[in-house]
């Protein structure tokens, strides 16, 4: 069952508190004109008629008593028997006043209370609006860390409304500029780390070639090769990574079925060597984006594909683009290992690696779906993966459909 927004809560409770207090008020009128209707008076009415005397026709003489009256008859009733006419056509005042009070109150009461209620629906709308407002703005941040930058500003009175905003707004600040300062640190680091390493294979190489360059140190070199082109790897990763989380300033149209046909043709020898068919079905699937950072997701998910597969008859990596709707979507499905379905979402942190490995392998350095997550979120995509039937994945990239 839906729950009732606060905005309905606020307009039954205003409306509530207001037919309460209209009920109260009908309760408290009725119980005084009662009292005041139920009030013994002894009435004494000289030369008083009950009824209009007969048209051509000359009233009676008046009795000598205090109190007398004529029935519809033209009798004249004294004493006792006017007495209780008298009362008969009180009480009979008194009963009508009551229903009337009652009835044309109740319907009062009703048709205010609907106005109260509805003037208290437009009062709640304008009060809510700001938190609205801040509620859109943290669920734009929470879906993307690229909209860090966004704040509400919130125009008006200086109020808690405000001061919730003010606050949050606050937050996302130091929020973004902790951000900020984490993505300069990875990107100035890794490129601090790019010059040693360069220099490093430099002489790794220059040492192997020579011509007094033994058998063991010619091995020991490739070895060196091998680790150094590992921790380029690994920094290459940190970079993309770092800027990836960026927002976007610059965007142009991309299609991501030109975008899978080129990252196919480059893997294809790769996915040959591992013995890997690889499957392509490049659908029209227009966006918008960074076209290398959209062709560096595409390259992570294949590579991951071919690298993360197990031996068997039966190896290979499908890559469909498509549109559907108002997005576009590249699913890449790969045999492989068992995974279990709550592993899968730890795979897309940076250098988790499924079983145990060691921080840095032979198959990466543990960011390519870290990297696919950031590149999808900065352009206002998202990433789902889960387990395939028989062992692998099937990951889905969602992104926004290119309006032009």
């Amino acid at each position: 069952m839906k729950r009732l927004s606060l905005r309905g809560r606020l307009t039954l409770l205003y409306g509530g508190l207001f037919m309460v207090a209209g009920v109260l008020l009908l309760g408290v009128t009725y119980a005084l004109f009662n009292a005041n209707l139920g009030q013994q008076y002894r009435v004494i009415v000289k030369g008083t008629y009950l009824s209009s005397p007969t048209p051509g026709k000359a009233p009676p003489a008046p009795p000598t008593n205090d109190v007398y009256v004529m029935n519809k008859d033209g009798a004249v009733l004294t004493g006792s028997d006017a007495e209780r006419v008298l009362e008969q056509q009180r009480q009979q005042v008194r009963q009508a006043a009551i229903k009337s009070l009652l009835t044309q109150g109740s319907i009062a009461l009703v048709a205010v209370g609907a106005l109260a209620a509805g003037f208290g629906w437009l009062v709640a709308g304008r009060v809510l609006a700001p938190l609205h407002q801040v509620t859109d703005t943290a669920r734009r941040i929470a879906a993307s860390p690229a909209a860090l930058h966004e704040r509400i500003a919130l125009k008006g009175p200086d109020d808690e409304v405000k001061n919730l905003a003010d606050a949050f707004d606050t937050m996302v600040e130091r929020l973004d500029h902790s951000f900020d300062g984490q993505r300069r640190f990875v990107a100035n680091a890794s490129h601090e780390l790019r010059t040693p390493l360069t220099l490093g294979r430099a002489l790794v190489e220059v040492a192997m070639h020579r011509r007094t360059a033994s058998p063991d140190v010619k091995e020991l070199g490739e070895s060196l090769l091998t680790i150094n082109a590992r921790h380029e790897q690994l920094i290459e990763g940190l970079l993309i990574l770092a800027d990836s989380e960026k927002q976007l300033t610059t965007v142009y149209p991309v299609n991501l079925a030109d975008v899978v046909t080129h990252v196919t043709g480059q893997l294809t020898g790769e996915a040959a060597a591992a013995g890997v068919e690889l499957i392509r079905g490049p659908g029209d699937a227009p966006t918008r984006g960074d076209a290398l950072l959209l062709e560096r997701l595409v390259h992570n998910l294949v590579e991951n594909g071919i690298r993360h597969n197990t031996p068997g008859d039966e190896r290979w990596v499908r890559v469909i683009s498509k549109r559907a709707g108002d997005q576009v979507r590249v699913t890449v499905t790969n045999t492989g290992p068992e995974i279990p379905p709550y592993e899968v979402e730890s795979l897309f942190k940076p250098f988790y690696r499924l079983g145990a490995e060691r921080l840095v392998g032979g198959k990466g350095a543990g960011l390519g779906l870290s990297i696919v997550r950031s590149v999808a979120e900065a352009h206002g995509g998202t990433v789902t993966a889960m387990p395939r039937a028989g062992g692998g994945l099937e990951i889905t990239v969602v992104l926004p459909v290119d309006p032009g």
